[in-house]
């Protein structure tokens, strides 16, 4: 879903409704930004479809399903180090689920993955950091297997809700992509000035 088909649906409905929710199966990065979650006293709300969603009716109907999902932000701290470094710092994520109507607020065990663009250009995310959480270190196996190849400490590294330090970007964004156990992701992005 493109970012010039949200703004017209959410101009369009901004007279006649308090939230509009579109609904896809992907977004283009900038459907992410801050700018489009609200538009006067209109909410626009994204609800991912799951891929599931293309196969109509060749699965079972279980009712287990999430065939959509609504994310809040993740919760996600950019500091400045004393160093002139920045560093980025996972807290965990919040997701509404629309079969109970509440939302859910996941730890870093209900994550699995998180990615760091720490020059985020506005258009293309480039995972320049990669890390990958879990509630049992997801890698272990692989670790043990490769352990004669393998950095422990290399290791550890991806294993981290905190990212390693990076200079400030030029572009004065840094956007972070999480994704979850169910494949869900979300993307946020930051602004110089005015996330730290």
């Amino acid at each position: 879903v493109g970012w010039r088909l949200v703004r017209d649906a959410a101009r369009e409905a901004v007279d006649l409704l308090d939230a509009l929710i579109i609904c896809g199966f992907a977004f283009e990065p900038q459907v992410n930004e801050e700018s489009f979650t609200r538009l006067g006293r209109l909410t626009v709300l994204k609800a991912n479809m799951n891929n599931d969603l293309h196969m109509a009716g060749a699965l079972k109907p279980t009712g287990a399903g999430n065939l959509f999902v609504v994310f809040g932000e993740p919760d996600v701290k950019i500091r400045p180090r004393p160093d002139g470094l920045l560093e980025a710092e996972i807290i965990g994520l919040d997701v509404f689920d629309p079969t109970t109507g509440e939302v859910r607020s996941s730890d870093l065990n209900d994550i699995a993955c998180w990615f760091l663009d720490d020059d985020y250009d506005g258009d293309s995310f480039f995972v320049r950091h990669a890390y990958f959480l879990g509630g049992n270190d997801p890698y272990a196996k692989l670790k043990t297997t490769l352990r004669a190849e393998i950095d422990a400490e290399a290791w550890d590294a991806l294993y981290a809700a905190t990212s390693r330090p990076f200079a400030a970007p030029r572009s004065g964004r840094v956007a972070v992509k999480v994704i979850n156990h169910y494949g869900d992701e979300v993307m946020k992005v930051f602004q110089q000035g005015r996330d730290w």
